[in-house]
């Protein structure tokens, strides 16, 4: 089917209000003119637009490709994800959010500095920016890829129109512009699926019916209780591996830190992740209706024997527009729908690259860069990783099946990420030795299990990737994904055995895998190596839940985990905080004095670095 002049006023009017928003920022306000201002909005967001801001970041194209295809071959439990969204959101708005405002940080890795030391620093910085610098090329590659096998949309057009779009209100308009083209493109995103979904049940005789009859065909799935971390969807590996998947995203990955530091306020960053829940679950119970819709339709009207042997990913398409054709316009709109998930991503991801390049890899060796200057280094940053993502799209263009590797290895990165956090937050005796092997250790996990289910599929398939051909999107038998959602599954297999077995872990533990490796080794490395010293502890790093989780322990464990560092009997006062915080030359004032200004106004960044930062750097 080709697009109508219709369909593309609409897809057209989408790319030209997102450049108006940025171009509207950048010549409004103090037109960007501050880094704070470019690279957090002022710090002067309220809680919704950021809410869907951070619900548009991960909703990618392919999430609305991949889950839609998940629950027309497979059902509904997918659906059971949704569970994890409570924890999942819950827990970063109370322990991870407090601690990172109230630091008053611009890059999360900032916090690793204050907590370890600059090595330890740098490196989760360049371990996230190979994380975001891969998957940039392949996110806005594929939903490309896939609209030009079924529409005959021209490739590169739409490659080089959302790269240089997103680069265009990026570069100009910064955080500002990003979070409310983010609120935008939700809207085009919810407007698309529901326009499907409508349209798409009335030519079936309504959604009572479309329910009734996925209900006849097994697809409206029971729960699954079985434990086996080797099944790939049960109810334990939805709920709870994917609450690890969830803190991933929404604790300590910097794209979605950063739109809580924009927050006036730290209760506003907390009513943020809040408002994200209800969102979260909107949006994937209209993905599971989607998916319902197309498999009754397809069984009264089926699509031709070519369109059926093509992967997954583009069957929603061809449902798409098979349903929509009479309906000028409509088809736009879900192409509009597919493109806002692409902008939406790769925005967050250039300006979440610029901010941590410039904050932890520029500013601690220029110190003395005026704000001036500094602001325009992180625009040609964003400008740069913009350039930097058309390439990337080019190279992943050339890689075929290797896609299913590059956007595997955003999710191998995900949960060392996490675990490392979680190490600094709620291990004092965590030192810097610790945190390095354990981050490396997690890191070499990640990617053992990633790559070795990877081959040991390819393997299993004969020598040739699972997919159909080599354009088609990842298996979800391969994919740790950061957008909840997957895409194909493995091809069907006996029993694996030895090896194969620790291979076939289902990739929604991978997180909680690789998380827990850094954790644990993290741990027994600080105790063999000397546990930091409380001395030289930071008490606003550790997490303030940390005296009620370990409460329960025996004195000497708590001793031994904590370092003598606070008292289960009680959380630690703000005067206990102070006094500590007294003794530590850490430039950013005690935590009582802190919480007091954080109401209404955010906080103001010091013009000096924290004195405590270059001791801890010094050597």
């Amino acid at each position: 089917m080709e697009f109508t002049t219709i369909d593309y006023t609409i897809f057209v009017l989408l790319l030209v209000l997102s450049s108006a928003i940025g171009l509207f920022y950048a010549l409004s306000g103090n037109r960007q003119r501050t880094v704070q201002e470019f690279l957090l909005a002022n710090r002067d967001m309220s809680c919704l637009p950021v809410a869907l801001s951070l619900l548009a970041t991960f909703q990618s194209a392919v999430a609305i490709l991949g889950v839609p295809a998940e629950i027309y071959r497979f059902g509904t439990e997918y659906w059971f994800l949704g569970c994890s969204y409570f924890l999942g959101l819950l827990i970063p708005a109370h322990v991870f959010i407090p601690v990172f405002y109230r630091l008053h940080i611009t890059s999360t890795y900032e916090y690793l500095e204050l907590r370890f030391n600059k090595t330890i620093r740098v490196l989760g910085t360049v371990t996230f920016i190979f994380q975001m610098v891969i998957y940039m090329g392949v996110v806005l590659y594929a939903p490309a890829l896939a609209l030009n096998a079924v529409t005959g949309f021209d490739l590169w057009s739409a490659v080089l129109t959302m790269g240089l779009v997103c680069t265009l209100y990026t570069t100009l308009g910064g955080l500002k512009a990003v979070i409310w083209t983010d609120v935008f493109q939700t809207l085009v995103m919810l407007a698309g699926q529901l326009a499907v979904i409508v349209v798409g049940a009335q030519r079936v005789g309504g959604m009572a019916r479309v329910w009734h009859v996925a209900q006849q065909e097994g697809k409206i799935a029971g729960i699954d209780l079985d434990p086996n971390p080797l099944e790939r969807h049960t109810f334990w590996t939805l709920a709870v591996g994917g609450v690890f998947m969830m803190l991933s995203l929404y604790g300590v990955n910097q794209a979605q830190v950063q739109r809580y530091l924009s927050a006036r306020s730290e209760r506003e960053a907390k009513l943020s992740c809040y408002a994200v829940f209800p969102c979260q679950q909107i949006v994937l119970c209209l993905s599971c209706l989607t998916g319902l819709v197309m498999f009754v339709y397809d069984r009264e009207h089926p699509l031709r024997p070519t369109q059926h042997s093509s992967s997954f990913d583009q069957l929603v398409l061809f449902f798409v527009m098979d349903v929509l054709q009479d309906l000028p316009g409509l088809p736009g709109l879900f192409v509009a729908c597919l493109f806002s998930g692409s902008l939406s991503t790769i925005s967050s991801a250039f300006n979440s690259l610029a901010t941590v390049t410039m904050e932890d890899l520029v500013r601690p060796h220029f110190p003395g860069l005026s704000e001036s200057r500094a602001t325009l280094l992180s625009k040609l940053l964003a400008l740069g990783y913009g350039l930097l993502c058309l390439g990337m799209a080019y190279v992943s263009s050339m890689l075929g099946p290797v896609l299913q590797a590059a956007i595997s290895i955003f999710g191998m990165v995900g949960g060392p990420l996490l675990g490392l956090f979680c190490l600094g937050m709620f291990f004092p005796c965590a030192n810097p030795t610790g945190a390095a092997v354990g981050l490396l250790a997690g890191l070499a996990m990640a990617f053992w299990v990633g790559i070795g289910s990877l081959l040991s599929s390819v393997g299993r398939a004969g020598g040739m990737p699972s997919t159909s051909n080599s354009t088609a999107l990842p298996t979800a038998g391969n994919l740790t994904t950061v957008l909840a959602t997957t895409l194909l599954p493995p091809v069907l297999t006996p029993s694996p055995t030895g090896l194969q077995r620790f291979y076939s872990l289902s990739y929604m533990w991978y997180s909680a895998h690789n998380s827990t490796t850094v954790i644990v080794v993290g741990v027994l490395v600080s105790l063999l190596t000397g546990p930091t010293p409380p001395a030289a502890l930071d008490p606003r790093t550790i997490s303030p839940v940390v005296p009620r989780l370990l409460c329960c322990l025996p004195p000497k464990m708590w001793q031994w985990l904590c370092c003598r560092v606070g008292d289960p009997a009680q959380t630690p006062s703000h005067a206990d905080a102070t006094e500590k915080s007294n003794g530590m030359p850490n430039g950013l004032g005690p935590p009582g004095q802190r919480e007091e200004e954080e109401e209404g106004q955010g906080y103001i960044r010091s013009a000096t670095t924290p004195a405590y930062a270059l001791q801890e750097t010094s050597f």
